[in-house]
């Protein structure tokens, strides 16, 4: 049983185990779909635990049955595609590729999208059976837009790449 004072935080610390922080995207009620709320505190987390001493190692998983089903489209309709591309989500998952402390995403569920993409910025993926993977943001017209697609042909290879980038169907685990 989880304390009542997180249940309103988009993202949760905690160290679950000796030396090893644990973040989690909090918003299951919305497939912890990533809104610029969740990137920046997501990236304030690991910044934490990298500069603890005392964490050797950083896990990021998601909260309910998916790890994280992409960005919260309702951003779009607020602002407008061209300034959510803006909000330089770079800047927040450039945190997590560059930790100098190993950063697995454990995967559960639905990692499409931005939850793809964040997933591929962790250093390891442990993936759950339930896990699915893909860039559907391409069939709403958008590309990935935060290194899904030069993260996604590294690890694997430019013809399974091309095929859930250009048809936005879903790889499952």
């Amino acid at each position: 049983m989880r304390p009542a004072s997180d249940q309103s935080l988009v993202v949760v610390e905690s160290r679950p185990f000796d030396n090893v922080g644990l973040v989690e995207i909090n918003r299951p009620e919305v497939r912890n779909a990533i809104n610029l709320e969740v990137r920046e505190k997501l990236a304030a987390a690991v910044a934490s635990f990298s500069d603890d001493a005392e964490i050797r190692s950083i896990v990021i998983a998601g909260r309910g049955a998916n790890f994280a089903a992409g960005a919260d489209v309702r951003a779009f309709e607020k602002l407008g595609s061209a300034d959510v591309l803006l909000q330089r989500t770079h800047r927040y998952w450039d945190v997590i590729a560059k930790c100098p402390k190993p950063v697995i995403a454990a995967v559960e569920g639905f990692a499409l999208g931005g939850g793809c993409e964040l997933a591929m910025h962790a250093d390891i993926i442990v993936a759950a059976r339930t896990a699915t993977f893909g860039q559907p943001e391409v069939k709403l017209g958008l590309m990935p837009g935060a290194g899904g697609t030069q993260r996604l042909l590294r690890a694997i290879g430019k013809y399974k790449t091309l095929m859930l980038v250009l048809t936005g169907d879903m790889c499952p685990a």
